[in-house]
């Protein structure tokens, strides 16, 4: 008996962990119950704070988060875990509603799926957010500590560098000078995607096509990729009313400049 619970503990701490986040009790019951089937542990939450609390408690891996709820709404709940966390969120909004959407991604959300939706849907979008926002733990090296992004030179062919910024491709980091610069997984994937295409211009449906893994024949507002393009440029660009880096192709849609 002993050595089943053992088993069973050591499978639930190599299972990816979701957090789900919803006052309608049928939602995160059906969503708790097929999140399991596919392979992951699920723990759920009714209102916003006990979101927060659960999240510090149980440290999961990727929160789904109803934007309506009680004691705290998803907006504040999001804001919360972008204090500390940079882990993918995925935000649950009414149908038609776009300022919903819009606030969540802006506030720091890395997708939404819009109510009502099919739980095959939402487990699409969980595997591939998480897929592309699974990153390695480092060591960071501390401002001022004379290491940078590339020290020890092995991983040096993972390093790009333009201007002042360096991208770490292994690490999925990016730093200013010997300053960390904290970017979301789907941030970076999307900074990736541009820099490693240089002169490039992407459309913003073949960047959800690459980024966030919408087929080809997805109806989806675009308005994604526009509001994840403006966190970037205020996180990277000296002046983000006029960037020098991530430039927008006019009737196209974006494409990234490297600067020596």
């Amino acid at each position: 008996m002993a050595e089943n619970e053992e088993l069973e503990t050591a499978e639930s701490e190599t299972k990816q962990k979701i957090l789900v986040a919803d006052d309608e009790a049928s939602i995160r019951r059906i969503l708790e119950t097929r999140l399991k089937m596919v392979g992951y542990d699920v723990v759920t939450a009714e209102d916003g704070e006990e979101a927060v609390e659960v999240f510090n408690k149980t440290n999961p891996d990727l929160v789904v988060l109803d934007v309506m709820m009680p004691k705290m709404d998803g907006y504040g709940v999001t804001r919360e875990i972008r204090r500390t966390s940079d882990i993918p969120i995925i935000i649950l909004t009414a149908l038609g509603d776009v300022s919903e959407r819009i606030t969540g991604l802006e506030l720091g959300a890395d997708d939404y799926v819009i109510k009502p939706f099919s739980p095959k849907e939402l487990e699409a979008r969980v595997k591939a957010v998480l897929r592309r926002t699974i990153s390695k733990d480092v060591i960071i090296p501390a401002a001022g500590s004379g290491a940078t992004a590339s020290a020890g030179g092995k991983n040096s062919k993972n390093i790009i560098t333009t201007g002042v910024i360096k991208i770490d491709t292994a690490r999925r980091q990016v730093f200013r000078k010997n300053e960390r610069i904290r970017l979301t997984g789907m941030e970076f994937s999307l900074l990736e995607l541009l820099v490693n295409n240089s002169g490039q211009a992407y459309s913003r449906n073949e960047i959800l096509q690459h980024v966030w893994s919408y087929p080809a024949d997805h109806r989806i507002d675009t308005r994604v990729v526009d509001v994840h393009i403006s966190r970037l440029r205020s996180k990277l660009e000296a002046d983000p009313t006029n960037p020098e880096l991530i430039l927008t192709a006019r009737g196209i849609g974006y494409m990234f400049q490297r600067i020596n």
